[in-house]
């Protein structure tokens, strides 16, 4: 997740370039860029590190002209580094993109063979090789920038300039955030409205595989193929801060709706559907490595712990090999035993929670083959692991974390399907079957948020309870511990998570008319054992919200509130189930007065012990 910017009008474009990133650096701060068009010529100013580096640059080596894009990056392909920073040009062309182009490295290749020499690391230079490569037969600029779009997969929202063509400013969108700002004779593209919304509030919300020509004072949409369109202007009446915020109350709802994309965005160009495989660019172990592997630990804190537990189902139940799941400031209190034949993974958000690094440090010294799942590009822990999976989910700024935990669920997914095949338990047609349902998440995600006003309804009927219990058997009890998590995090009611089966061993005792007991209930192989305890709270009159499968009539009869969620493969239930428990938290908070986004006692990143 990265952050765009473009202007072509009259007004010196740097600064309105480098205001607008200022607005968007929450969508990444490895590194930044400007380029601009004056007299035919391009100029580049580039930085790695946060905006301030680039504006120190900028004071020493100013840019000149009235047309501009600009980038601030969240790395993905490539570390952030000066020269993997946007933009990137190639002859005449210079690109800015945010997005994951999929087939980056056959085109790359086949550029090589035409002559074409790449600097960087990222997918993103070979747009602008590829753009370079088309004029060469087709010098009409938008003619080229069409047919190098269409040789694309992935995703991408691109600001494209032409030193020979210094009056246009050609802009694209498929699966990646777009939106233009329409001025007096001066047109604005960005990533989200915070950036242009200083100089324009009548916007034009891009669509999937449109693409929009600023020339001669005039923006002309179309689709990339060429059909012409007619876009009308939205007027957008924001604060500033609702603006940063996409319009949303909180950072932390934005975020639950960010889903979706942070799960496209975690498994694009990794799937190899036809192998049965997952391609892993920054897990560089080989089969025979993978397959010499006798046992797992997996190190986290708070909800990457609650990550974990739903890992050690997915890599015990699929790849044959016992996993441990320990919490990171305890594992190297306690002599752990780890050796060569062990491999650890690490989960942390922000790759630099101290006990969880610690705990990496400590695996390493005893021999353990080790690997991270993170969403910070070369954090402390990304950099002190053998392997790492990025999760792609962008900056998460709201404390509760919620697209982070859905992304480490993913990250956990692909990583088991990639053991899997190494050590040969998950045979090429299973291998299908596991990737087609995890292809149908994202869809089903965003079909989950449509319960959004519904679960905001049951917020209200439950808000006055003093304590909470969260019930779920095998891979969702790990769900239902997260679910309370969320609710203490944020709004200090007191929650508890228990195993469905373990409530007759004690927990039952704290069952009465005033606690809601929220159940996790969907259609899988462990239903009917999750119904029989759900009755024993019924029979002590226990307030049951049960989240349940779509079309459940058995479950709706019998409980006080359903909430439904889309019927998925059940391997896949804890991503879907997490959304309704994330809506429940936030809405109980928000109800009850509380700071959502940031939570009294608590801190996003841990980094000390």
């Amino acid at each position: 997740m990265c952050g765009i910017v473009g202007y072509i009008g009259s007004q010196s474009a740097t600064p309105v370039i480098l205001e607008g990133l200022k607005k968007l650096e929450y969508r990444g701060y490895d590194s930044a860029g400007i380029a601009t068009l004056s007299d035919c010529q391009a100029a580049i100013r580039r930085s790695q590190g946060k905006l301030v580096n680039l504006e120190n640059i900028l004071r020493e080596q100013p840019l000149s002209g009235c047309i501009g894009i600009g980038h601030t990056r969240w790395a993905t392909h490539g570390r952030p580094s000066e020269i993997n920073a946007h933009p990137h040009k190639a002859g005449p062309v210079i690109v800015v993109h945010n997005g994951i182009i999929e087939n980056y490295l056959p085109l790359k290749e086949q550029l090589k063979k035409a002559g074409h020499t790449f600097k960087s690391e990222t997918d993103t230079e070979v747009i602008s090789h590829l753009v370079e490569e088309k004029l060469k037969d087709e010098p009409d600029f938008e003619k080229g920038v069409r047919l190098a779009l269409s040789e694309l997969r992935g995703a991408y929202a691109v600001c494209i300039l032409n030193e020979n063509q210094p009056g246009i400013l050609i802009a694209a969108k498929l699966g990646s955030p777009m939106v233009v700002g329409l001025g007096d004779k001066e047109f604005f593209v960005a990533s989200d409205i915070p950036a242009i919304l200083a100089h324009t509030r009548e916007m034009v919300f891009m669509e999937d595989g449109e693409l929009v020509v600023f020339h001669h004072q005039q923006a002309h949409f179309s689709t990339i193929a060429g059909v012409h369109l007619e876009k009308k202007p939205r007027h957008i009446d924001w604060s500033p801060l609702m603006a940063e915020k996409g319009g949303y109350r909180h950072f932390m709802l934005k975020e639950i709706y960010e889903q979706p994309r942070a799960v496209r965005d975690t498994i694009a160009g990794r799937l190899l559907e036809g192998e049965g495989d997952v391609y892993l660019e920054d897990l560089q172990f080989s089969d025979r490595q993978l397959a010499a592997v006798k046992r797992i630990v997996i190190i986290a804190c708070g909800t990457s712990w609650h990550a974990a537990l739903v890992g050690k189902f997915y890599l015990e139940g699929h790849c044959r090999i016992p996993v441990e799941v320990d919490i990171a400031s305890e594992f190297r209190y306690r002599n752990p035993v780890v050796d060569e034949n062990t491999l650890t993974i690490v989960i942390s958000q922000s790759g630099e929670t101290a006990d969880t690094l610690a705990a990496l440090r400590e695996a390493k010294s005893r021999g353990a083959l080790n690997m991270a799942i993170c969403n910070v590009v070369d954090s402390s822990i990304a950099r002190e692991s053998a392997g790492v999976i990025y999760t792609h989910a962008g900056p998460e700024i709201g404390v509760a974390s919620t697209k982070a935990f859905v992304t480490q669920l993913t990250a956990l997914y692909l990583f088991t399907i990639r053991l899997g095949r190494a050590n040969c338990t998950i045979d090429v047609a299973t291998g299908q079957r596991m990737i087609s349902a995890l292809k149908k998440v994202p869809g089903l995600l965003e079909e989950a948020l449509k319960l959004n006003e519904y679960v905001e309804t049951v917020a209200k009927k439950y808000m006055s309870a003093r304590d909470f219990l969260y019930l779920g058997r095998g891979k969702n009890f790990p769900i239902a511990l997260e679910g309370a998590l969320k609710l203490k995090e944020i709004s200090y009611i007191h929650a508890e998570g228990y195993p469905a089966g373990e409530m007759k061993h004690g927990p039952i005792a704290l069952i009465d008319e005033d606690v809601p007991v929220v159940v996790l209930v969907p259609k899988n192989s462990s239903y009917e054992k999750t119904v029989s305890n759900m009755e024993e709270v019924i029979a002590r009159s226990g307030r049951v919200i049960a989240v349940c499968s779509e079309g459940d009539e058995e479950i709706a009869g019998r409980v006080e509130t359903v909430i439904e969620i889309p019927v998925l493969d059940e391997d896949l239930d804890p991503l879907l189930l997490s959304v309704p428990l994330q809506l429940l938290a936030y809405h109980i908070a928000v109800h009850k007065g509380t700071d959502v986004d940031q939570p009294r006692n608590l801190a996003k990143s841990v980094t000390v012990e």
